[in-house]
This record gives structure tokens, C-alpha cells and sequence, in this order.
């Protein structure tokens, strides 16, 4: 399954993203988008889990959750229609 969250700090890096889904169960992917300009995080990211269950464990866990001082938003990625 994958996971959009928002809202990230600046100050969150992948490991530490990584490391608070990995509570949950396995991690197939994780980033963070950087703008490729100033090189700072877009304060979004995407974790991708391979288990179901675990993934929406951990979705109901983190959403509004605090991580590195900001109330994060973590949701379930929807597939766009005619893709």
C-alpha cells in the first residue's frame, strides 16, 4: 500500500520517516520530495508497505501524529482515474 504524508518538517530525513513507519511492519520505499532547486524538503513524502494490515496500522497510528515538532497527515494513496 501506499502512503502520502504531509506536513513533514524540514528538519524530518528519510531515516527518521523510515523509522517511525518500520514501528508498524516492513517498508518497501520511503522518500521525501526535495525541491530540486533549493534542495529543502517539500514537506510531503511517501511510504510504500506491502502489507495491508500493517499499513493501515500505522496510518491510523501516525495520522496527526507529531514527528520532528510537526503534526503530521498520513493517508492512504488513491490511484488517480484513467491511469
Amino acid at each position: 500500500m501506499n502512503i502520502f504524508i504531509k506536513k513533514l518538517s524540514y528538519d524530518t530525513k528519510e531515516a527518521g520517516l523510515r523509522a517511525a513507519f518500520e514501528k508498524f511492519g516492513t517498508i518497501a520505499n520511503c522518500n521525501i520530495v526535495m525541491d530540486a532547486v533549493t534542495k529543502k524538503s517539500k514537506r510531503f513524502g511517501f511510504v510504500e508497505m506491502p502489507n495491508e494490515n500493517e499499513a493501515k496500522k500505522a496510518i491510523a497510528a501516525l495520522n496527526k501524529s507529531k514527528l520532528d515538532g510537526s503534526i503530521i497527515a498520513v493517508k492512504e494513496t488513491k490511484p488517480k482515474e484513467g491511469r
